[in-house]
């Protein structure tokens, strides 16, 4: 966000503050921290927000999200990279930084490593003499973005993977990365470890400890001793809150959202999915969420993907959905073959940040007389929250654990956001907060808003403007007398949200909207739609395979929402399962992604299903799930057939669902060639986690 910080205001006090300050200002101290508090490079980085994620590399350019290692490094051939486009639309999207994916999981390094000939020294690119990472870097300091780097530790390319001379290997790059690009601040760790791969032309499996084989205590020491400013992002090592811990913790999916609430400390208890939503209330440790999302369905760039780029609405969402709770955002900008980032995805991401300077660059609060029902002093006194200061707050007294700030606005002002902060190198300390708006007819208070957490930041975004004259801040419980540092009040631009696409099983389609009063215009040739398209006047059929698009329009001004688009295959109208190695397996063919197929017994397992009609396949589709009973695995491993009679069938396409635990999206799988038949077979050989159980919720088919 770009904030244009206010002047100093005045400060106006009710009679309970007015005895506390005379009686005891002069003595006034500042509170004590309460339980955990972030270091000094994680001020830093809960400064930031929100940055871009870069994947950028071979699987750019031979469609995969995993390359499997095997790939030459002639392959990487940008034909216009240009680093300062994309660090100058990740500037103009409101980041403040970003981080480079330097070496992703196919071992291919984005700069001339020492240590491997697997790097674009060996690429077309510049003739062997360019350096991605370098050009990536500098054009960040020309933007003005803080830079980091994303080394996978995972490389299906090193013949030495999963040895212990790996180790040194990898120890040898992350030096590299940590002494040559300037200042970094956040070194990237993820958690995908072991599996099958190239490996120096082994091509086999390997599978290690991921909490062990890496001796994270000594690996993350080299960041600690290089960049000693960086913050550290990853779950892994044997004392995962010791000196040697990571700084940020995984927010638990790549969708774009972290929990409500969502604590910036945790326990010592192991990580957990719900701990990574959620954190946990006056955890001993101050490990911040950090929430990782990618603009398009995949991290990396695909063609076909173009016309499923995240709208500026929903990105609008995801920003309130994540830094407005607290957590950061690391928004993935994947360039295309050209070495951009593609025009639609720069084009929402301006509109992104022109909501967000529209929005948060003038404070509807200015001006407004503050009053508290307790201060312990002047310094600490209620316009503190207004002066425009990272360094100064409104603390009550040691005792008091509830209290409210009241802001008497010089006039009526229309808002939509609240935005609080905590001053939190004194620890999180509020538990749950109300926000009241002051009912000039009825002359009370009336509650708008209640939650639990304030922490860096929460970002209160009302359902419907809300004008009044006075609004109200409650602290209902705090675990020691609050320490509030900002309130601000703010209204967005008209941002009509993109209307629903939804099609059932039979193929019929409805489209709706909870924007009041706007009608919905669409197109089902996959032409974008206008104010002059089609009426949506109740649902419709479309049983076949083609690309529905659908905007909200509101009558009253004349205002569009983005385009929403949804591709959608041949309905499963006629489908039927034949047969399955376990009972229940309709359900992949319900169109319902709530209900699973969840297998029982040994793996591998099967299911076969009828078409209803032979069809030319293209590939076929996959819809894991991000709710699996526990020890129950997502899908890794397949072996799919196409047949003409459920008897015979064709050869096996065999494959992996590349990040499936983590990245819960619709699975595509296109075949080398089309295959024809009325009938598939899906065998699941393997689980990403080696569970001995999987679960999913839909199988499809690709025809077009």
């Amino acid at each position: 966000m770009m904030l244009r910080r206010r002047s100093l205001l005045t400060l106006a006090a009710v009679t309970p503050v007015l005895s506390v300050v005379g009686r005891g200002a002069r003595a006034a101290q500042a509170p004590t921290p309460e339980g955990a508090v972030p270091s000094a490079r994680q001020l830093n980085w809960h400064a930031l927000a929100a940055y871009a994620f870069v994947h950028f590399s071979i699987n750019t350019f031979t469609d995969r999200e995993w390359g499997y290692g095997d790939e030459s490094p002639a392959l990487f051939n940008p034909s216009d990279f240009d680093a300062d486009q994309i660090a100058a639309t990740a500037k103009a999207a409101g980041l403040r930084g970003l981080i480079l994916t330097a070496k992703h999981h196919d071992g291919f390094c984005l700069w001339p490593s020492a240590y491997t000939d697997h790097s674009v020294r060996n690429s077309p690119y510049k003739g062997g003499q360019g350096d991605i990472v370098r050009e990536m870097s500098d054009a960040c300091r020309r933007q003005g973005l803080a830079f980091g780097l994303y080394l996978s530790p995972w490389d299906r390319n090193h013949a030495d993977y999963g040895r212990p001379t790996y180790l040194t290997y990898y120890r040898n790059q992350l030096r590299e990365l940590l002494t040559g690009y300037g200042p970094l601040f956040e070194v990237w760790f993820d958690g995908a470890n072991g599996g099958d791969g190239y490996y120096g032309g082994a091509r086999e499996k390997r599978t290690i400890d991921a909490r062990t084989f890496y001796d994270w205590s000594n690996t993350w020491k080299l960041v600690r001793d290089l960049q000693p400013q960086a913050v550290i992002f990853g779950e892994w090592g044997e004392d995962p809150h010791g000196p040697w811990a990571s700084d940020a913790r995984w927010v638990g999916n790549e969708e774009g959202y972290a929990g409500d609430p969502c604590w910036a400390t945790v326990g010592d208890a192991p990580y957990t999915q719900a701990i990574g939503q959620n954190g946990v209330r006056g955890g001993a440790n101050w490990r911040p969420a950090e929430v990782d999302v990618s603009i398009r369905p995949g991290w990396f760039w695909h063609e076909r993907e173009d016309g499923d780029v995240k709208s500026t609405a929903r990105l609008l969402r995801l920003y309130f959905e994540s830094v407005g709770r607290g957590a950061n955002l690391i928004l993935n900008l994947p360039p295309d073959r050209r070495g951009r980032i593609p025009d639609h995805d720069a084009a929402n991401l301006r509109a992104l940040g022109d909501i967000l300077h529209a929005t948060f660059g003038h404070d509807l609060a200015a001006g407004a007389r503050l009053m508290a029902s307790d201060a312990r002093g002047p310094a600490f006194g209620p316009d503190r929250v207004m002066d425009g200061r990272a360094d100064t707050y409104w603390a009550p007294r040691d005792e008091v654990r509830a209290a409210h700030l009241i802001l008497d606005l010089p006039g009526a002002r229309t808002f939509d956001v609240v935005s609080l902060r905590e001053y939190i190198p004194l620890g999180q300390r509020v538990g749950t907060f109300a926000l009241d708006t002051w009912d000039a007819t009825r002359k009370d208070w009336v509650e708008f808003a209640r939650h639990q957490a304030i922490g860096s930041q929460r970002l209160v975004r009302l359902a419907a403007p809300l004008t009044t004259t006075r609004v109200r801040l409650r602290i209902l419980d705090a675990s020691a007398c609050p320490a509030i540092r900002e309130v601000g009040l703010f209204r967005l631009p008209e941002v009509l949200d993109e209307p629903v696409i939804a099609r059932d099983r039979a193929g019929r389609v409805t489209l709706s909207s909870a924007e009041p009063g706007v009608e919905i215009r669409y197109t089902v040739d996959g032409s974008a739609p206008t104010a002059s398209s089609p009426l949506y006047a109740g649902p419709f059929a479309f049983p076949d395979a083609g690309v529905i698009k659908a905007l909200c329009r509101q009558p009253r001004t004349g205002a569009l929402s983005s385009v929403a688009g949804r591709p959608v295959e041949v309905s499963k109208a006629g489908w039927r399962v034949v047969s399955a190695s376990t009972p229940g397996a309709e359900v992949l063919i319900d169109d319902d992604g709530a209900t699973l197929w969840t297998t029982a017994g040994a793996l591998p397992q099967e299911v076969v299903i009828d078409l209803g009609m032979s069809r030319t396949l293209k590939g076929f589709t996959l819809l894991p799930t991000q709710h699996r009973p526990d020890g129950v695995g997502a899908p890794a491993g397949y072996a799919v057939q196409v047949g003409l009679d459920g008897k015979d069938w064709g050869q096996p396409v065999t494959g992996e669902f590349s990040n499936i635990a983590a990245n819960t999206g619709l699975q595509r799988v296109l075949f080398d060639r089309s295959a024809s038949g009325r009938y598939l077979r899906l065998v699941i050989t393997r689980a990403a986690g080696g569970e001995g159980q999987v679960a999913f919720a839909e199988v499809g088919v690709i025809t077009r």
